[in-house]
């Protein structure tokens, strides 16, 4: 959800708690972590609803929007959609402070709407999961109103609150308020109210059991509706130390330490296992990771009957700097996490969210000459790692930051307070422009481009914010009709790793870990094995291969440049951004 300064470095954890499974397999290439699942198996596509697609013309997308778009969905081969939040919301912080759990956002259409597109989905083999704030609510939900109204009122403990006579709270960091300040003073009851995010969303007291029985009752709202999944925001935040304790100086570099894996987040998460989860046969989704690979062990394993599905952020934490990354760091991130859960426990693999910058602009090379090999490469890795497949929408065009110049053309609160906090502190305002035009979540909020007509055909309207100026060259309906498109190319990796079991389940053995620019990797899995070359590049390559692997009669399963490249005497000579896997004997 969040990604800001201190927020950026933060560990974040998806989990699966899932049904749905396929028998298990009695072949003894499977072990306790590869035992086939469908959520394993699953490419994942996270939709932004509010910049999908218009169907009114009002320059917000909508779910009528989505629902005019399934057939590309189901084009693109992917089996799950994850949505955010679509749930009524003032849009303070863009959905993520819901004023009423069980309505739509009038922005975005009604329940008839969204009961039309889970049945459209399900009916094209896509399941679909929601984006659950749980952490806090907004100020204008009715809890919220309630709780505010008397100290005496029964919802009032429905939040974290400071009676005034007690002095001022101990200090609490918040990362959208310009202050940072995380308590507000409301003078209705006098007394100071809690918001880890901003000031108008205040966080749940989940010490309450009657607040928990109120979520888990709404999450069976929807969880009868038929949905395949909840992923639950923000949920290593929701346990707080209630001594509220004086935290040391500079806490907030290493806030995980402080704010996640609070003293009753396992409690919470069995609780709601028992009470919801275990239930149905679903797809549950939670952010919150802990610090430490035994922090993300203990929420997943299987035996800790919680989660199941580590989305640790660690990956995301390299190349926030606008001056690049040394790609070993990538490599040795990847590697670190993937050979920690090799015989227990399951890895999301992906590179781009809506927290974050766009990942060619990120990880690859944006510019005309690259923009096409480079997001291609990307997409490579992100099928080809061991674990479950994340896909941003509008990654699999290309689509790129749009760097505003501008404040004013920001939407993020996140970017707009911080942008007032450093003009507060007589910050340098350009360097702190400059750092935005890389980092900032709108980059990849802006609309997603259809086409080459106005605003990208996103909306007749006025779009809530600025289309990308490349719409023209960087849309579905041209890369649909150009087979060597980015768009072309992520529909026949998808295809190839659905075909490919190794993809999903194969060892992992990396090579050359400390070569600058080449990733070289293979995937073994029974008598399969395939290897992976990536040239993270802008100029031509020659790698040498690792004696140990046997290139004989290795056959090209996909390369991102047309022709074949040829393997003599283990050399590769890799063209800038050349991504390649070859199928291998394996002896």
């Amino acid at each position: 959800m969040r990604s800001l300064k201190p927020f950026i470095i933060l560990s974040l954890l998806f989990s699966f708690i899932a049904g749905h499974a396929q028998p298990v397999s009695k072949n003894k290439v499977y072990n306790k972590t590869n035992k086939p699942a469908w959520w394993k198996e699953a490419v994942v596509y996270q939709l932004y609803p509010r910049s999908f697609k218009d169907s009114d013309g009002d320059g917000v997308g909508d779910l009528r929007g989505i629902i005019s778009k399934l057939d590309y969905l189901k084009s693109l081969g992917i089996d799950a959609v994850w949505l955010n939040p679509i749930f009524a919301s003032p849009n303070d912080d863009n959905g993520y402070d819901i004023s009423d759990y069980r309505s739509i956002m009038k922005e975005f259409g009604t329940m008839q709407d969204f009961d039309e597109l889970l049945k459209g989905l399900h009916k094209r083999n896509i399941k679909l999961v929601l984006d659950m704030v749980l952490n806090h609510s907004s100020d204008e939900h009715e809890w919220f109103k309630q709780a505010k109204s008397s100290r005496s009122n029964p919802y009032h403990n429905y939040y974290h609150w400071w009676p005034e006579e007690k002095g001022k709270p101990t200090p609490r960091y918040s990362f959208f308020d310009v202050n940072n300040d995380a308590w507000k003073y409301e003078a209705g009851t006098k007394s100071y109210y809690l918001h880890y995010f901003s000031q108008k969303q205040p966080d749940l007291n989940w010490e309450n059991e009657k607040l928990r029985n109120e979520v888990y009752n709404m999450m069976k709202f929807w969880l009868d509706k038929g949905i395949d999944g909840l992923r639950m925001d923000a949920f290593q935040y929701v346990s707080k130390d209630t001594t509220w304790k004086k935290y040391p100086e500079g806490y907030e570099k290493n806030i995980i330490k402080y704010y996640g894996m609070g003293p009753n987040l396992h409690k919470y998460l069995k609780e709601m296992n028992s009470t919801v989860l275990s239930k149905y046969n679903i797809m549950t989704v939670a952010e919150g990771a802990g610090s430490t690979l035994a922090d993300a062990h203990s929420l997943v394993d299987a035996n800790r009957q919680e989660l199941n599905m580590a989305y640790h952020f660690e990956i995301m934490d390299i190349g926030n700097d606008p001056r690049g990354y040394k790609l070993p760091d990538l490599k040795k991130a990847f590697t670190k996490w993937d050979h920690s859960f090799a015989d227990k426990g399951w890895l999301a693999i992906f590179l781009a969210n809506h927290d974050v910058p766009r990942m060619v602009s990120k990880y690859g090379n944006d510019s005309e000459s690259f923009r096409t090999a480079s997001s291609k490469l990307l997409t490579t890795l992100v099928m080809t790692m061991r674990g479950t497949s994340y896909y941003f929408n509008g990654d699999e065009l290309g689509m790129s930051n749009i760097r505003f110049n501008n404040i004013e053309d920001y939407r993020d609160i996140a970017t707009i307070n911080a942008y007032k906090n450093a003009q507060a502190k007589n910050e340098d305002l350009q360097a702190f422009m400059d750092k935005q035009k890389f980092i900032s979540r709108d980059n990849t909020r802006t609309p997603f481009q259809w086409d080459a007509t106005l605003n990208a055909g996103f909306t007749t309207g006025i779009p809530w914010i600025k289309v990308n100026p490349n719409y023209k060259e960087v849309n579905v309906a041209a890369e649909e009709k150009n087979p060597a498109s980015e768009l072309s190319y992520f529909k026949k990796i998808v295809a190839l790793r659905k075909a490919s079991r190794v993809l999903v389940y194969g060892s992992y053995k990396v090579f050359d870990l400390e070569n600058p620019k080449v990733y070289c990797y293979t995937r073994s899995l029974g008598k399969e094995k395939v290897l992976v070359v990536l040239n993270f590049s802008d100029k031509e390559t020659t790698y040498l291969l690792d004696k140990s692997i046997s290139t004989l009669s290795a056959k090209t399963l996909i390369n991102n440049y047309s022709g074949t490249v040829g393997i003599a005497n283990n050399k590769l000579n890799l063209k800038p951004w050349q991504a390649i896997v070859y199928k291998l004997n394996k002896a």
